[in-house]
């Protein structure tokens, strides 16, 4: 079964195509690495998987719902914004910037949407909350504040608050951009950690060697299309594609 599955996605803002018929699909388990040039589309991919973009064109099936769309009577109707809410709690998003809540905590950062959004019981999830900090190796800054924190450190309270949701999929935009050289190997070993998990993640990064590493599936955008798509070995040794040859060499 396919977690992810995309067949023609089109997005734009005004009259700029941001996305041009992206066929793309991640199976359940797999690890989905996208690379590509600045402005190729691979965020805005990854935002309409989460229903954060809207999808203009084509189709695009996310843990078997139609994002944003529900069929009733052999039609299709538009979400609401309850359906958006309850749909995005199987899914957890870690962005290129933390957006932690600045006046709370760590364990409150992590604890805050069990609480509000799944109505969890506060000490229950506050609990819960320390286990998944404890698993992101952060049991000892739980009560520190985002400014207290390394980047590094922030980032994978950022991990451990999307975790906390218990997500049925993992979406990681460029994780490591912001981060100093030294912080980045911190944040990529908690990913290693829920690769081998066995989590459902969909990765926009740069880091090839993560991708390398870790990916079952390795894709390639430019010009807002998935231009190719295999496993890292075949993408990043024998690309077929003169635009994938031409990004690897600059990058490689």
């Amino acid at each position: 079964m396919n977690a992810v599955t995309a067949g023609g996605v089109r997005m734009s803002y005004g009259d700029v195509q941001v996305l041009n018929s992206v066929d793309f699909t991640v199976a359940t388990g797999e690890v989905s690495c996208i690379i590509g040039p600045s402005g190729s589309g691979k965020s805005t991919f990854l935002r309409c998987m989460n229903g954060l973009e809207p999808v203009m064109g084509g189709s695009l099936e996310v843990l078997g719902e139609q994002v944003g769309y529900s069929l009733h009577d052999g039609k299709y109707h538009p979400w609401s914004p309850k359906e958006y809410a309850a749909f995005r709690t199987r899914i957890g998003m870690v962005f290129q910037r933390f957006n932690l809540f600045a006046h709370q905590t760590a364990l409150e950062n992590v604890a805050c949407a069990p609480v509000h959004v799944l109505g969890r019981n506060p000490a229950q999830a506050r609990a819960s909350a320390m286990e998944t900090l404890d698993r992101v190796g952060l049991a000892d800054h739980a009560h520190k504040r985002p400014h207290q924190l390394s980047g590094g450190q922030q980032q994978r309270v950022a991990i451990a608050r999307a975790l906390a949701m218990n997500p049925t999929l993992m979406l990681f935009d460029e994780p490591t951009s912001a981060l100093d050289p030294e912080l980045v190997d911190e944040v990529l070993e908690v990913m290693k950690e829920l690769a081998r998990d066995g989590m459902t993640m969909v990765v926009v990064t740069h880091e090839i060697g993560f991708a390398r590493e870790v990916g079952d599936t390795l894709t390639f955008f430019a010009d807002g299309a998935a231009v190719e798509q295999g496993t890292p070995a075949e993408l990043l040794t024998n690309p077929r594609n003169p635009r994938t040859k031409t990004f690897l060499a600059a990058v490689l």
